[in-house]
């Protein structure tokens, strides 16, 4: 290849995965914007029911036989449990809090990842990753700053638990991966979600006018087209490259958030942000190096937040690619290598 399509094919992997993130971060002002008059509830009950054609035009694109029954149905289970609660809390969190906190805390997720990998992913962290995690748990400290000003909310305890829930979820898709069906991995949660937040909608439920349910329709369409575009970002670039994109979500949140909330930006929450995202930074460098990492599961993790509303683009991209274990890692197997 030449160096002038080398440089072309190297910048469109980022810049695909800037784009989709950008798309995120507008059906993330659509969260907020509904979150003023909506219960959470009935948000994500109402956009994963819009979401749901789409995920079933995804089977359709399922070349793999067999049928929707797990084989893994604990882990399964756990992983769809986590998705809802996520869901739930997160959209809770973007509807109370402003969207640069929201992010900030939600970029701790690649952090809980890492920790999580330990004990369900039988991860060696060694003292350079182990370092990172906890000088990124500082930065969350630092947005969070407790004892200071207003002290914790509703809404930063469930930005905590949508982090939570995200890590734990991305953790069983790369424990679970080689083993389940990809459409599997999708369908449950978003069936989940349909139930448990249907179970609640009668007691939080607000008549919608149209204009809402378009609003709610667009947040599908953003969603689906964002996992789409981080997957070609992935199918065009190395995921060391890719993986940092998602920090460009708090830019959009500064500007969002100015220019439809009036919301300003504090500077405890710029720097636990610049704290947190330098330290995931680093994580997905460490991991991206030889001789590190067996299972590389913040690299695995090709989606942001799983919230179980749409189409994740981990489990749309192992329907483009079957053979591809677990989510579209390319770590390649090998030995447990020492701790670095």
């Amino acid at each position: 290849m030449s160096p002038r399509r080398l440089s072309q094919s190297s910048l469109a992997g980022p810049a695909f995965a800037l784009g989709a993130f950008a798309l995120f971060s507008v059906h993330d002002v659509i969260v907020k914007t509904l979150g003023g008059s909506y219960s959470p509830v009935q948000i994500v009950f109402f956009s994963t029911l819009l979401g749901m054609p789409l995920a079933m035009l995804v089977l359709m694109r399922d070349p793999t036989d067999g049928n929707l029954f797990p084989r893994r149905p604990g882990w399964t289970a756990l992983r769809t449990g986590a998705a809802v609660m996520t869901g739930v809390s997160v959209f809770y969190a973007f509807s109370v809090l402003p969207l640069a906190q929201t992010y900030a805390i939600l970029f701790a997720t690649p952090l809980l990842i890492t920790v999580l990998s330990v004990p369900l992913l039988g991860e060696r962290v060694g003292i350079h990753r182990g370092a990172a995690v906890v000088v990124g748990l500082l930065g969350v400290l630092i947005v969070l700053r407790p004892g200071q000003g207003d002290g914790l909310s509703l809404g930063h305890l469930a930005a905590l638990v949508g982090a939570a829930g995200s890590s734990l979820a991305a953790i069983i898709v790369r424990k679970i991966g080689s083993e389940e069906r990809g459409f599997v991995l999708l369908i449950y949660p978003m069936m989940a979600n349909l139930a448990v937040m249907g179970m609640m909608l009668p007691f939080v439920y607000q008549p919608m006018p149209l204009g809402d349910l378009g609003a709610l329709a667009l947040m599908a369409a953003l969603a689906l087209a964002a996992s789409f575009g981080v997957i070609a970002a992935y199918t065009r670039a190395p995921a060391f490259q890719i993986a940092p994109m998602q920090y460009s979500q708090m830019i959009w949140a500064v500007i969002f958030g100015a220019l439809f909330f009036g919301e300003g930006v504090d500077l405890f929450t710029i720097i636990g942000a610049a704290v947190i995202i330098l330290s995931g930074i680093y994580i997905v460098m460490r991991e991206d190096k030889a001789n590190v990492s067996d299972n590389r599961p913040v690299l695995a993790t090709r989606t942001r937040t799983d919230t179980g509303t749409y189409p994740r683009a981990g489990s749309m991209g192992r329907l483009d690619n079957p053979d591809d274990p677990a989510g579209g890692s390319d770590a390649a197997p090998g030995q447990r290598p020492p701790p670095e």
